[in-house]
């Protein structure tokens, strides 16, 4: 079969997500999962769609959830378009922008779905790596590529880049600047969010998911917002009905309630700060994070095996056998009594 398909897809590895256990009494603390569930007022709107309507297609431009998103973040429904999740719009970003060749920059280490996409376009990564802060590193904008990526706060790190220094970058790149702001609702820091600049900045992008802070990651719905002729632009490499009805109906349902979605990510924050603390009392530097997971390190010292036996005891967290990652575990921030337990084992694995 080999031969049917492109030499780069041949050649490349393919995205690796974490992993999924059972419902088995295991604690799910790997793939950045809210523990809090969304909105009441998502699971009323979703009762009441499933009926005969579901034999009609969605809203192919999504038009009611953009409007709705426009009232919330103080922007057109023009500045906004709608994917299957912030993935299909990273997508987009890469058949709209990356040919053959075309370089593709962003620090690392990050999101690993990026290297996944460029490969697919057959693209070439500029990969500049971060410094030991996690700072933006200077040289990001001097890769001369088509599309630049910021994960924002970057994951694993969970570290948060300011505002005015995203602004710079924008003005620095040749090319277009996406920023990722996947876990920006979980910041402690007012006004850290880049969605303003977009109508200083006709290069730049910012995508939204309601994965996270939503707590909608069953329901695959994301967001991007940028300059009018960005968005139209976008519109053509999109699927015809790219999201469905009842995404649609539960993500409207919850920018409707905001109050819910906050209270839920203030409680992540103070979580997140016990677990910080805790992880720190056991000897782990732990990076400031401003997102709903922290990274923990051991340093120099390979930490798998503290991984497989948190496994083993039906705890899940992320390991990366990846340079510059085998020291650490990536640790969603779970409720309360998940990180109780979660501190008790690591501290009979501590050595």
């Amino acid at each position: 079969m080999p031969k049917y398909f492109r030499p780069n897809i041949v050649a490349m590895a393919g995205y690796v997500p974490g992993e999924q256990p059972g419902n088995d009494g295991v604690i799910k603390l790997n793939t950045n999962e809210n523990p809090y569930g969304p909105s009441p007022k998502v699971y009323a709107i979703l009762k009441r769609a499933v009926n005969s309507s579901l034999r009609l297609y969605p809203e192919p431009q999504s038009d009611t959830l953009r409007a709705a998103a426009a009232r919330v973040y103080g922007v057109k429904p023009a500045n906004i378009i709608i994917g299957n999740g912030s993935d299909e719009i990273l997508s987009m970003l890469l058949r709209c922008f990356v040919g053959p060749g075309d370089r593709v920059a962003y620090p690392v280490p990050t999101y690993s779905l990026y290297d996944t996409l460029v490969e697919i376009q057959d693209g070439r990564k500029a990969a500049v790596n971060y410094p030991a802060d996690f700072s933006l590193p200077v040289a990001l904008a001097e890769q001369n590529a088509a599309l630049t990526f910021v994960c924002n706060p970057n994951a694993p790190s969970g570290t948060l880049i300011s505002l005015p220094a995203i602004e710079k970058l924008a003005r620095s790149v040749s090319g277009i600047l996406a920023v990722d702001e996947a876990y920006i609702d979980f910041a402690a820091t007012e006004g850290a969010s880049t969605i303003p600049l977009i109508h200083q900045l006709p290069n730049l992008i910012v995508l939204r998911t309601f994965s996270k802070s939503f707590s909608l990651a069953g329901m695959r719905i994301g967001m991007a917002f940028a300059d009018e002729e960005m968005i139209a632009g976008l519109m053509k490499v999109k699927d015809s009905y790219n999201v469905n009805r009842l995404s649609l109906l539960a993500a409207t349902a919850a920018l409707e309630d905001l109050p819910w979605m906050t209270r839920n990510a203030q409680r992540i924050q103070r979580s997140r700060t016990k677990l910080s603390a805790g992880l720190a009392r056991l000897g782990y530097h732990v990076f400031p994070s401003q997102a709903n997971f922290v990274l923990a390190r051991r340093n120099g010292e390979n930490i798998r095996s503290v991984y497989e036996e948190l496994k083993r005891r039906k705890i899940y967290v992320r390991y990366f056998d990846l340079p510059g990652l085998q020291d650490c575990l990536r640790i969603t921030v779970g409720t309360p009594s998940e990180i109780k337990i979660l501190l008790k084992e690591m501290a009979t694995l501590t050595h």
